[in-house]
This record gives C-alpha cells, sequence and structure tokens, in this order.
C-alpha cells in the first residue's frame, strides 16, 4: 500500500497521527484476534462432539430400524425454533434457545409401548441435527471474522506501521536538509554582505 504523502510540516503531522493510530489500535486488534482463534477452536470441538454424537443417534435408529416399519414419521415435526444473539469477541453469533416439537395425535392402548421411546429419540435426533448445524454457522462467522482480523493485523503490523514510519523519516529528512541548505544560503548571504560592507568601507576610508 503507498501512503501518499507532502514534503511538508502539515503532511507530517498527518502521518505523525495516523502512526500513532493505528500502534495504539494494534494491541486491540491482536488480543481480539486471539480471543478468536480461542473461539474458533473451541467451536471446531464443539461442531465435532455434535457431529459424532449425531452419528451415534443415528446408529441408534437404525439399530431399531425393524420397529419403524410400525411408526408414522408424520407424527413428528419441528413446531418453532427459538433463537437469539450474542457477542463472541466482539462477533454477533446465532444461539439456539429452544426447539418446540408439534405431535401427533395416536392412542397409547393400541400403539405399540416403544413408541413414546421413539418419539423421545426423534426429538433427541432432531435436537441434535439443529444443535450442530447452528454450531457449523457460529464457527463460519467466527472463522470469516478471525481471518478478517489477522489480515488487519498483518495490514498494520508489516504494511502501514514501517510505511508511515519509512515516510515520517523521509519528510524529516528533507525538512532538515531544506534547514540546512536554509542555514547554509542564510551564512553565505550573510558572509556576502559582510564583505561588501568591508568593501564599501575600504573604499569610503581611500577616498
Amino acid at each position: 500500500m503507498a501512503i501518499k504523502f507532502q514534503y511538508n510540516k502539515t503532511s507530517l503531522q498527518q502521518l505523525e497521527k495516523q502512526l500513532k493510530m493505528r500502534e495504539r489500535s494494534l494491541p486491540t486488534i491482536k488480543s481480539k484476534e486471539s480471543a478468536l482463534r480461542i473461539e474458533v477452536k473451541r467451536t471446531k470441538d464443539e461442531v465435532t462432539k455434535l457431529e459424532l454424537q449425531l452419528e451415534q443417534e443415528i446408529q441408534s435408529y437404525e439399530n431399531m430400524v425393524a420397529l419403524w416399519n410400525e411408526f408414522n414419521p408424520e407424527l413428528i415435526a419441528v413446531k418453532d425454533v427459538s433463537l437469539s444473539t450474542k457477542k463472541i469477541a466482539g462477533v454477533v453469533v446465532p444461539v439456539l434457545d429452544e426447539i418446540q416439537f408439534e405431535i401427533g395425535r395416536y392412542s397409547l392402548f393400541n400403539a405399540p409401548a416403544w413408541f413414546t421411546d421413539g418419539i423421545e429419540l426423534l426429538k433427541k435426533l432432531a435436537r441434535t441435527g439443529i444443535e450442530a448445524e447452528f454450531s457449523g454457522m457460529k464457527l463460519e462467522l467466527l472463522e470469516h471474522a478471525r481471518k478478517k482480523t489477522t489480515q488487519k493485523v498483518n495490514l498494520f503490523e508489516k504494511v502501514q506501521i514501517p510505511g508511515y514510519k519509512d515516510a515520517i523519516r523521509k519528510v524529516k529528512r528533507f525538512m532538515e536538509d531544506e534547514e540546512s541548505l536554509s542555514k547554509s544560503s542564510q551564512k553565505i548571504m550573510r558572509a556576502n554582505q559582510e564583505k561588501r560592507k568591508a568593501k564599501e568601507e575600504i573604499e569610503e576610508a581611500g577616498a
């Protein structure tokens, strides 16, 4: 990134202001990146755990496959999913609050004894699947924010801060050289004036 600047005092002040702002912000951004890394790792573990749990529950479902021939899957449906949001390291993520199921009517007397257990198993299966999906969404949001924060840290640390420092050095060197040149010019002018004056005094004395 090319930093635009001019070789004058106003530009120098602007460069110094921008540099200070980035140097002050960098520790905060680094802390955010570190917090996001921890949360990404935690959420990855959470997703892995839920996916494994879902596999185990599906296996349990498959073990009862002979019994499911008598079961009507329309007896159970997801009625509503309650959501909220919370901030994790400054990132807004969805939170799964509650899952409401709608259970169809069936006769406790005529239905097999395992029907109630079957409904609970399907509820558990659906809940785990939805939780896994939400954890995956949370992971995507956190990972995206973590990547953007890492990019910002790298931009400040490796590009902008060194760039502003270099620009400040160039402007200061230019202004110092300009000042030295100005002082040298003034000395030469004074020396010439003194020579001229001395010459005029000699000529006046000779007259």
